[in-house]
């Protein structure tokens, strides 16, 4: 079963940008959709964001189009959020998820790494 690892996780100011990344390991060398999830205190685990096995399907929550932006680099198996005009709603610890599809990602289907905290002060 795939490993995964975030990182890039930190404190930031309401505006600021921040960029995480999930490196995957012990994982089959066949990529697999991948994606983030992220939770609140309180609330549950949204999905934020999912792109598909070699880059060319890429979707995004409401909440963060045009703000963020998810990437992969599959020679170095990691994949990347980029956070821009980040909001205190952002605040939640984010997940890196690996699976088969990006459908099954969005329901939450996939494996999981141990997460990352993103705060944004106001």
């Amino acid at each position: 079963q795939v490993q995964l690892v975030e990182s890039g996780g930190g404190l930031v100011q309401a505006g600021d940008s921040l960029r995480l990344s999930c490196g995957a390991s012990r994982g089959t060398s066949i990529p697999s959709a991948m994606g983030w999830f992220r939770q609140a205190p309180g609330n549950e685990r949204e999905f934020v964001a999912a792109i598909s096995a070699f880059g060319s399907l890429k979707n995004y929550a409401d909440s963060v189009k045009g703000r963020f932006t998810i990437s992969r680099d599959n020679a170095k198996k990691t994949m990347y959020l980029q956070m821009n005009s980040l909001t205190t709603a952002d605040t939640a610890v984010y997940y890196c998820t690996a699976g088969p599809t990006i459908e099954s990602l969005t329901k939450g289907l996939g494996s999981w790494g141990q997460g990352t905290q993103v705060t944004v002060s106001s």
